[in-house]
């Protein structure tokens, strides 16, 4: 029955603290009244079980109702002070540091699990009743079960229920931020749980938190395969915090960095130019191979990969491949060390034939072109160069695609031989004849051929006549009738054009040729047509301030002077009039046509005035008289109005 009144008692308490709780007064002032309810709930349950259970001692020295009356002091009981004797104030100190929790402080509680049901776990925090937490905030935890000790934080202190609630998560967070700060601080080993793959990076889940793992923190050796860390227990190293973000960055590298220094130390100092080690690819790049040497990273370049011409490490090697290597040099600290692999292997130049020399056909594959020419390998290791000038005899050079490509196999023939600085020349043209040795036979001067533009420059355009022979046709000689700024405007290249061979210098290898040459030129035709003082009927096709164009065909365009369109009448012929025109200037080598309106009738006054003054001549030889002088008078004037009009 005692039993049932202590479960009862503190049960009642609980609900009218709660209901206190709902008057509404200011927030400090009704926590302060929570704690003393509660305070004075505990000192009731106390003194129930006192009452309850009264030891001999307290019923002997219980005072008779004569004594307590007269010990009593009524001015303290009407002040309603009483005094306490400090042992008992020190027992009730240690009683309610025991027994009571402050479900008002934001700090970690540690609860044990009582119970748990399908969907929450009921947590005993030794409060006036117990919490409850969801187990979602327990997943980490699978093997959760009844007894064990969690780390709770109050969330809500009543619910509409009135339950109190818990949260083990944020007591985890809080508690995983103070097992961080210390484990960056003392720089200790934590243990955390690879949750996914990130950019960069991979999530891990350390007390709680989530943290990130850099891509170059998780290992001293690049990876190439995140998946296989995922879901995975892991040491770290907290090595960054930012309190700001909440972000932590750990490293797995940190932990293994430092045995590997020891490690790397250690083969530094046996290293030794021209030692031969075993090394694994760690990494390759368009310039080289990174090798591990165990610890110490050495540089394979691409040129001492192979005594053959690679164009990308990647064709011979691949990562993780284990080879052996050679020391070929190092620094003062031996913090850059280079390696080699062909260097193990002799030089294939001294396997090659002793009876080779010079002018010795030789076939080999094309391995690499560039613009000014092509490798050629003529044994393994063994390359010769053919420059484009040595792949034709024409004197127009192209570039070597235009005669190989890679893979090809060539025969060529060796030019220069130098065995000690391991070089070689090759040449192709060398294998026909040179075409210029019968030159004078084939292109002798005046004679027509037929030939395809390859080239065009500012003064002319290159016509090639056959493989090796090409020639140069001036600007002057592509046309007899048009003014060619640009050879362009004629031809494009490759168009195929008939030549005439003007020049031929066998010795220089120039050939001169002409394509206007191989047409009659219709200017000769136009000295008798368009001669000096010949007259024609024309239409004005154009003018301007200049003056104005006649176009008689493709190849006459004339010239009319401003000056020389003044018609009889002192007007002036405009574009579209048709009029007779006189040619006043006609020049075969610069193809220029000049002409005249006004000189027509100009050239009858003159010979009407040589017929007046004939006239009065024959009259009176002897003799002038009065009318004599007023015709010569009139003609005078009408000359002067003339020449004003022509002004």
């Amino acid at each position: 029955m005692s039993e049932e009144k202590k479960d009862s008692k503190p049960k009642k308490t609980v609900k009218k603290t709660t209901k206190a709780a709902k008057v509404k007064a200011p927030a400090k002032s009704t926590k302060k009244v929570k704690i003393e309810k509660e305070v004075v709930e505990v000192v009731e349950t106390v003194a129930n079980e006192v009452v309850e259970n009264p030891t001999e001692e307290s019923h002997i020295n219980e005072p008779t109702a004569e004594e307590f009356l007269k010990d009593f002091d009524w001015n303290l009981f009407e002040e309603g002070i009483e005094t306490i004797k400090d042992d008992k104030l020190s027992e009730f100190e240690k009683l309610v540091e025991e027994n009571f929790v402050d479900t008002y402080n934001e700090s970690v509680i540690e609860g044990t699990i009582i119970s748990l049901t399908e969907r929450e776990a009921i947590i005993d925090i030794n409060a006036k009743s117990e919490g409850v937490i969801s187990l979602n905030e327990f997943r980490y935890n699978p093997d959760l079960k009844v007894g064990d000790k969690v780390e709770v934080l109050v969330d809500i202190q009543e619910d509409k229920t009135g339950q109190l609630v818990l949260s083990h998560r944020k007591a985890r967070t809080i508690k995983a931020w103070d097992r961080v700060n210390d484990a960056h601080d003392q720089s200790t080993v934590v243990t955390g749980f690879v949750k996914c793959r990130t950019k960069g990076g991979m999530i891990v889940d350390v007390f709680g938190l989530e943290a990130f793992l850099p891509g170059s923190q998780i290992d001293v050796k690049p990876i190439r395969d995140y998946d296989q860390y995922v879901n995975k227990n892991m040491e770290f190293k907290v090595v960054k915090i930012n309190h700001e973000f909440k972000n932590v960055v750990v490293s797995h590298k940190a932990l293994i960095e430092a045995d590997i220094e020891l490690q790397k130390k250690e083969i530094i100092g046996q290293l030794e130019k021209g030692q031969v080690l075993e090394g694994t690819v760690k990494n390759i790049t368009t310039y080289g191979v990174f090798i591990d040497l165990g610890g110490v990273d050495g540089l394979i370049h691409i040129t001492d990969l192979s005594w053959n011409r690679i164009n990308h490490p990647s064709e011979i090697l691949e990562l993780d491949q284990k080879l052996n290597v050679v020391i070929l040099d190092f620094d003062d600290d031996k913090s850059r060390i280079q390696l080699g692999v062909k260097q193990l292997s002799a030089h294939p130049w001294e396997s090659l034939d002793a009876e080779l020399k010079e002018g010795d056909k030789v076939k080999g594959k094309v391995s690499v072109l560039a613009d000014y020419g092509a490798f050629v390998e003529v044994v393994d290791g063994v390359e010769g160069l053919v420059h484009v000038s040595e792949m034709s005899w024409s004197t127009h050079l192209r570039s070597a695609q235009d005669f190989v490509k890679v893979g090809d196999e060539v025969e060529a023939v060796v030019l220069t031989l130098d065995r000690e600085e391991r070089k070689m020349s090759l040449g192709i043209k060398q294998l026909s004849s040179d075409p210029w040795t019968d030159i004078t036979k084939k292109y002798p001067v005046g004679s027509k051929h037929s030939g395809i533009v390859r080239n065009f420059t500012n003064f002319g355009i290159f016509v090639e006549l056959e493989e090796g022979i090409d020639g140069l046709v001036y600007i002057s000689d592509l046309s007899w009738t048009v003014k060619v700024k640009h050879p362009s405007e004629l031809f494009a290249a490759g168009d195929k054009i008939d030549v005439l061979v003007l020049e031929l210098d066998s010795e220089a290898r120039k050939l001169s040729l002409g394509h206007k040459q191989t047409m009659d030129n219709p200017w000769d035709v136009y000295d008798k047509t368009f001669a000096e003082g010949t007259s024609h009927n024309a239409t004005i096709s154009d003018s301007n301030d200049k003056g104005a164009t006649i176009i008689f065909n493709d190849d006459i365009t004339a010239f009319v002077p401003n000056r020389h369109l003044v018609k009889e009448d002192g007007n002036k012929l405009k574009k579209g009039d048709t009029s007779d025109f006189k040619v006043i200037e006609y020049n075969k080598d610069f193809k220029r046509v000049v002409m005249s309106h006004t000189v027509l009738f100009n050239d009858q006054e003159k010979k009407n005035v040589k017929e007046s003054l004939k006239k009065v001549n024959v009259k009176d030889s002897d003799k002038s008289t009065l009318g004599d002088l007023d015709v010569l008078a009139d003609l005078k004037k009408k000359m002067v109005d003339d020449e004003k009009k022509k002004k």
